[in-house]
């Protein structure tokens, strides 16, 4: 998909993900960490909530981060890459 998702442009940090999934709960964790350290907005999405076609791109890779719009990150996030995307 070469498209940006609208809905990955909510926040300074989007996270796509779904209720349930451990591996979307730490990667929250740790967004949340470094955007509030760094004063970033962060916003999380629900796989099931967008379109069919962002579903069957994303549905294997998430939890999906996005940064300024445009994927950043899949299945794990790591602070020091977040840090370095958001300028921290």
């Amino acid at each position: 998909m070469t498209e940006i998702p609208e809905w990955a442009g909510r926040a300074r940090v989007v996270m796509l993900g779904r209720a349930g999934c451990h591996l979307c709960e730490d990667a929250w964790r740790t967004i949340g960490a470094v955007a509030d350290e760094v004063g970033a907005s962060r916003a999380e999405v629900d796989l099931d909530g967008v379109d069919e076609a962002d579903r069957e791109e994303y549905w294997d890779k998430i939890p999906v981060t996005f940064v300024d719009g445009r994927r950043h990150d899949f299945w794990r996030v790591r602070e020091d890459r977040l840090r370095s995307a958001l300028g921290g």
